[in-house]
């Protein structure tokens, strides 16, 4: 497979190459120069094939030849090698839980896939490098975890100030080893500026060798197709066709949920659910993009402003505005509405809901009131006890710490408070 700067398509990388340096020289996010045709032969077994199967026959297409057959099915499998459940709240509403990983959230998935694809080319090429990632919430504690320990690789990440919740904070902050917390004084996109920065900046990339786990990068953002497959593989027969609700924020999520529908998974239709944060639902009501400064919310990992993967989805429609506005629709939602719609998901189903997946089922009720003839789905894209603070304003009481958040929560907080690029630069630019 080859990917392609979607800034300039001239500039080309293996997917190893895309892999190890994230971005492309001239800052635009790789896309893949086409999509693969998964045969007849995979669609006839799909329904019951097993997980180690499934993840590789999907993967195998994006990685090529750039990990052997038996190592990328190892890889693969270990990004998914926990539970992925539908639950059903109703004969028209499910949930998919995606906070079954070791971080309890669902970009589990993707750190865990590419983690062991970098650890495989360092062993390989020797090479040494510094995956530079910024963080709205989840992102971070997903690469910590994903990284920790992995040899020739060593993990900086960045987190706005006191815009992450104290369990996001403490799984960034407290693993220590090869994994490195940078403080911000700033947003979610001042960080997401700060790393693109960083990547262009030649006195760095001469020091060293970077790449980035944001779902900016392929190595990231694909793997997060597999979810996707893994629940339709719980689709029944009876169930009338399935639109799929994604909270969104950086959109990497409802990118990789595109491609799986592109290469053939029955998909309906999906729903791009966000908070206060709007530039995306805007866009589509309206035909003009308007940029936008991010604001605060309680559903603090979708505080995104300016989502990198827009591009891509752009770029998997052919940039055409009325065949996005077909696949998909987009709604926000205030954290007034938010909380509301835990109470509601408690109170009608006794489930507890975090924040983002409140906005996701909230995205999904709105459009199955025009759409009735459907089966929905959201995304619960963390353990509500992430959001432990929120989920008790709205509920009253907390869902119980699972033992080992238990430990983390009284592990010493380590991390780099910094202004500006300048300060990051002085702590990239320093031996390691």
């Amino acid at each position: 497979m080859i990917y392609k700067s979607l800034s300039n398509p001239k500039l080309t990388a293996s997917f190893k190459e895309a892999a190890t340096t994230g971005i492309a020289p001239d800052r635009g996010l790789y896309f893949p120069d086409h999509l693969p045709v998964l045969g007849k032969s995979f669609w006839s077994s799909y329904a019951t094939m097993e997980k180690k199967e499934l993840g590789f026959e999907v993967m195998k297409h994006f990685v090529g030849n750039d990990i052997d057959k038996d190592t990328l099915a190892e890889i693969a499998f270990s990004a998914i090698d926990f539970d992925l459940p539908v639950v059903r709240l109703d004969d028209h509403i499910g949930v998919l839980e995606l906070f079954h990983g070791p971080t309890l959230a669902f970009k589990d998935v993707g750190a865990r896939f590419m983690a062991r694809c970098l650890g495989y080319f360092s062993a390989q090429y020797g090479e040494k490098t510094t995956v530079l990632v910024a963080t709205s919430g989840d992102t971070g504690g997903a690469v910590a975890d994903g990284f920790l320990g992995v040899s020739g690789v060593e993990v900086v990440i960045l987190y706005p100030s006191g815009k992450v919740s104290p369990l996001q904070e403490k799984q960034l902050t407290a693993l220590g080893q090869n994994i490195k917390a940078i403080e911000v004084l700033g947003s979610f996109d001042d960080c997401q500026e700060m790393v693109k920065t960083a990547f262009v900046d030649q006195q760095v990339r001469s020091t060293r060798k970077l790449t980035s786990a944001n779902s900016i990068n392929v190595a990231r953002w694909l793997p997060q197709m597999l979810y996707y497959f893994v629940a339709l593989q719980q689709k029944k027969s009876t169930d009338h066709p399935w639109v799929i609700s994604v909270p969104s924020g950086n959109f990497g999520n409802l990118c990789a949920g595109f491609v799986a529908q592109k290469l053939g998974l029955d998909v309906a239709h999906f729903i791009a659910a966000t908070n206060s944060n709007k530039t995306v639902p805007d866009f589509l009501h309206t035909g003009i993009w308007t940029d936008r400064t991010s604001v605060a919310t309680r559903s603090n990992a979708m505080d995104v402003a300016h989502p990198s993967n827009w591009i891509r989805i752009e770029a998997l429609h052919n940039n055409d505005l009325n065949t996005l506005r077909n696949h998909v629709s987009s709604f926000s939602f205030t954290d007034d509405q938010t909380m509301d719609a835990m109470q509601r998901i408690y109170n009608q189903y006794r489930y507890i809901a975090d924040p983002h997946g409140a906005i996701g089922y909230l995205g999904l009720e709105r459009y199955l009131q025009k759409n009735p003839n459907y089966f929905g789905v959201f995304l619960e894209t963390a353990h509500p006890i992430k959001f432990t603070e929120v989920v008790t304003e709205a509920l009253g009481f907390s869902p119980e710490l699972p033992e080992g958040l238990q430990r983390l929560m009284h592990s010493e907080k380590k991390s780099t408070v910094i202004k500006n690029y300048d300060e990051l630069k002085e702590v990239l630019m320093q031996k390691h």
